[in-house]
């Protein structure tokens, strides 16, 4: 793994000579009282945000694990300063874990895991992980983001909101920020859950600005004196600590007559006096040091080392301590001294004299900062250093050193922001940057762009791959990047199948996905899954049901080698689907429920396929006539939401309901449904063998509307004449109820006589089941009932022994009447078939919902746990009352929010009042 810097996560130091402000300090939450959500000290540069954040931690707790204040119990510090690359999402929710983790190891474990397995996982499946170990801490914790108007992400955002909406009461939010986030401010100002503390707060009163000049800047100022500058610098730190290094100046040039000249003439604006005093500032300082200020302002962080590397000097430690003896703008960032940083406004001052003074040696400065950051194992660090000097391969090299790494993490919006920085011709020659860049415009759309990213990509790879010198330090990076290039053949050929796949190009996606098990390595189980799964989708879209299934499972054992275990329980929908189409309900529920038993095993949050597959058993319960537990599982899957379903997918809800509907005997509600599902579809994914506007186009014709489904049949531009395929099986079915309806059965004939051809040559059961069904009501509607009887009798002989209740019975007036008549005098064997249906248009109609109204979803223990949950206690605390371990409890709570189909203790307080748990 690519190194990372600490100093991220380390509390800032308060300095002994700070200003006591304890009119602030008191405004916020102390040690035994109670605890807001969120603290939050939103103004301007300058101001001394993360100072006074700093001086309340060290007043209500400590940051010192060993120690205890006076005041209360340990305040637990999670801290994490933000840069502007904290936008990208999953790098974000790592450096969150980070700093949990360097409060308490008891928190994150599991979201660590999540966020290094190889499937993305979902922002919110890791946020809820972390909200379920704090609630299990005992004591308070504050949780820090400092410069949070870094961030511009939307899902950064979504994430933190979450987070503060659901931390559990010991555990505090604290935010510093320029500029107000977009977090819900409104709604938590409402529930009394906000402490602000603002500009205005922030600025120093003239007793205040009286002990910061006088006591820690050392200044011999008259009253009038400071009351002139507090007021000229409107209270703000800064400015305050820029004009006292100046009047220090002034003083030592000829008394205080110059520091009374100067405070009369200091005036303007805040940007004004900025750059006024920090050039005052500068200017006077000793040639050495204002050297190594500027030499060293091309850093984020520094170090001794670091420092010496750029001035080609040996005294980088011992400047940097003297700087901070002497307030020049250092921050030190971990206890023992070592790292350091600009206050940020005086490291954009000294940039923009750097660089108007000498550009060349700017460059020259970030290539050294580069190297010395390489050859010590920082080398996501040193891709910035690169950038800005403007070598183009070096930091070319680098993101090929770090691309396996940040892809594993999913940190693929940081990888996108460094490659366009690049000349494309650059990118161009490197093949694992090409296909990066190629792969990540699959999700646009733009399959041109993308085939061109790929062509370029393996002619790169027919010319011997560069070496990269990156020294000893980043041996693990060149290897792991050695590995990547070694399986990007197999992975290019995955790609061009998923193009082939996205274009309906079923040859293309066949010959890509075989040249990728030919070129996938033994031991690379997720390539040759990957290119299974295309080819059983190829197989799928042709008909051929028996050898997709096949293929399938083969590939699915691949995934489940790799350990991508959600990406092999999605194949299982896959599979089901295709067990379907073969006639096979009773093997489709089975995959279903062995695939959620499989899901319900593993540890953590909800997988991001489970509530597709309880979509999936939904519909096939429904198919079997249990219209109650289909329902259930919509209710499941709905609860579940977006985070446990893939975007491929999110149709299929829709879908299901709108089966579950029909079967009730609401055809509008269908209709309705159909309508939402529709705009949710994504194209390419897989063979749409059930177009959502045919299965539209049967519930108008169960309605008697002919106009709007012969409509449909012209906008489709599906003809009775037209050759059988198993892609327009469904619409030609379709079509054949269609031609019934009109009156035109011949015609209907001729079209189902070719699609049971081509289902009996093709061994597909589910095509000859329906296809006979829909041909006995042809015959029937010709008068025909002998040749009718007998095509039912096959299909209710094949399809109700196989699970089949709803396809006949969603036939409505017609089949029964057929059915009927048939019962009496059929063979023994098909007579109970149709009794066992006919008995079944009995039973009662109405979406029958799941019973969670009652205590027989929860033991009296887990009621026990789910009050004790709605109060103020902490999870230990609640364990202690309980007499039981943290780890019984936590088993407690998962059973809980299982039940409850929630993933929070807030929410699983929220649906117990709903449902009248607590009450007793």
């Amino acid at each position: 793994m690519v190194a990372v810097l600490g100093s991220k996560l380390h509390v800032p130091t308060p300095r002994r000579s700070l200003v006591p402000r304890p009119r602030l300090t008191e405004l916020l939450p102390g040690a035994d009282g109670p605890t807001p959500r969120l603290v939050l000290v939103s103004a301007p540069a300058g101001f001394g945000k993360t100072t006074l954040m700093t001086q309340w931690l060290t007043a209500t707790g400590t940051t010192d694990h060993q120690k205890r204040s006076e005041r209360g119990p340990i305040a637990r510090v999670a801290w994490l300063s933000l840069d502007e690359e904290d936008h990208d999402l999953p790098r974000f929710l790592n450096h969150l874990v980070a700093a949990f983790r360097s409060a308490d190891l008891d928190v994150g474990a599991e979201a660590l895991t999540l966020l290094e397995s190889d499937h993305v996982p979902p922002a919110d499946a890791v946020l809820v992980s972390i909200v379920s170990d704090l609630e299990m801490i005992d004591g308070r914790m504050v949780v820090v983001l400092d410069d949070y108007h870094v961030i511009d992400a939307p899902t950064v955002h979504e994430a933190v909101t979450f987070l503060i909406e659901n931390l559990p009461p010991q555990v505090t939010a604290a935010i510093t920020t320029r500029a107000d986030p977009p977090l819900s401010l409104s709604r938590l100002r409402a529930r009394g859950e906000l402490v602000e503390i603002r500009a205005a707060d922030l600025r120093f009163t003239p007793d205040e600005a009286e002990v910061f000049l006088t006591r820690t800047m050392d200044l011999q100022l008259e009253p009038e004196w400071v009351a002139a500058l507090a007021a000229r610098t409107e209270g703000w730190a800064a400015g305050l600590q820029l004009a006292a290094l100046s009047a220090r100046t002034h003083t030592g040039v000829d008394g205080s007559g110059g520091v009374a000249r100067f405070v009369e003439s200091f005036s303007g604006t805040h940007r004004f006096v900025l750059d006024y005093l920090v050039e005052e500032v500068l200017d006077r300082q000793p040639e050495q040091v204002a050297g190594f200020l500027l030499e060293t302002s091309v850093l984020d962080q520094l170090t001794g080392e670091l420092c010496d590397a750029l001035t080609r000097r040996s005294d980088g430690r011992a400047m940097l301590e003297r700087l901070e003896r002497e307030n020049l703008f250092v921050v030190p960032l971990d206890d023992e001294r070592r790292w350091y940083r600009y206050h940020h406004l005086f490291a954009d001052t000294l940039r923009a004299r750097l660089g108007a003074r000498d550009p060349g040696r700017v460059v020259e400065l970030h290539a050294a900062a580069g190297r010395w950051l390489v050859q010590n194992g920082f080398l996501a660090d040193a891709v910035r250093h690169g950038i800005a000097s403007a070598d183009h391969e070096r930091v070319a090299d680098l993101i090929e050193l770090t691309l396996g790494d940040l892809r594993r993490r999913r940190q693929d919006r940081t990888i996108r922001d460094w490659l366009a920085t690049l000349p494309d011709d650059v990118v161009r020659d490197r093949p694992l940057l090409a296909t990066f860049v190629g792969w990540s415009r699959l999700s646009h759309g733009d399959f041109n762009a993308v085939e061109g990213w790929l062509d370029a990509a393996e002619a790169g790879l027919l010319r011997a791959p560069s070496k990269i010198n990156a020294g000893d330090a980043a041996a693990g990076a060149a290897r792991d990047r050695d590995a990547e290039l070694g399986s990007l053949p197999a992975m290019i050929a995955i790609y061009r199948a998923s193009v082939a796949q996205a274009r309906g190009d079923v040859d293309g996606t066949v010959s890509q996905a075989r040249r990728a098990l030919a070129l996938a390595q033994p031991e690379d189980h997720f390539a040759r899954g990957a290119a299974g799964g295309f080819l059983g989708l190829a197989a799928w879209a042709a008909g051929d049901l028996g050898t997709a299934a096949d293929t399938f499972t083969a590939a699915a054992a691949n995934l489940h080698a790799a350990g991508m275990i959600t990406d092999e329980l999605g194949m299982a929908v896959i599979t089901a689907s295709i067990w379907l189409g073969r006639g096979r309900p009773l093997q489709a529920r089975r995959l279903y429920e062995q695939a959620l038993a499989t899901a319900e095993r593993q540890s953590g949050p909800v997988l991001s396929t489970v509530g597709d597959l309880h979509v999936g058993l939904a519909d096939v319960l429904r198919e079997q006539g249990e219209l109650e537990a289909a329902a259930a599982h919509l209710d499941i899957a709905r609860e579940l939401g977006e985070r446990a379903s893939l975007p491929e997918n999110r149709h299929r809800w829709y879908t299901a309901m709108a089966g579950l509907l029909q079967a009730r005997g609401d055809l509008d509600g269908t209709i309705a449904m159909l309508d939402r599902a529709e705009p949710t579809f994504l194209p390419g994914y897989f063979p749409d063998v059930r177009p959502i506007a045919a299965t539209r186009a049967r519930a108008w014709i169960l309605q008697g509307r002919l106009e709007e489904a012969q409509a449909w049949a012209r906008d489709r531009g599906v003809a009775p004449t037209d050759p059988p395929t198993y892609l327009a099986e469904y619409d030609q079915l379709t079509l054949a109820r269609l031609l019934v309806a009109q009156g035109r059965a011949g015609e209907a004939l001729d079209l189902l006589g070719q699609i049971l051809d081509a289902g009996q040559a093709a061994d597909r059961d589910g095509s000859l089941i329906e296809a006979s069904l829909v041909r006995a009501l042809a015959h029937h509607a010709n008068g025909d009932t002998r040749a009718a009887t007998a095509d039912l009798a096959v299909t209710l002989s094949i399809g109700v022994p196989a699970g089949y209740s709803r396809l006949f019975l969603d036939e409505g007036n017609p089949f029964l009447e057929l059915l009927d008549r048939m019962a009496g005098s059929a063979p023994e064997d098909v007579g109970e078939h149709a009794e066992r249906l006919l008995a079944a248009t009995q039973e009662p109609s109405g979406i029958a919902h799941p019973r969670r109204d009652s205590e027989d979803g929860l033991s009296a223990r887990e009621l026990e746990v789910l009050r004790l949950l709605a109060t103020e206690l902490t999870g230990p605390e609640i364990a202690r009352q309980l007499f039981v371990s943290v780890n019984t409890l936590r088993t407690h709570t998962k059973h809980i929010f299982t039940k409850l189909d929630v993933s929070t203790r807030r929410a699983a307080v929220g649906r117990a009042v709903d449902r009248g748990l607590l009450s007793s």
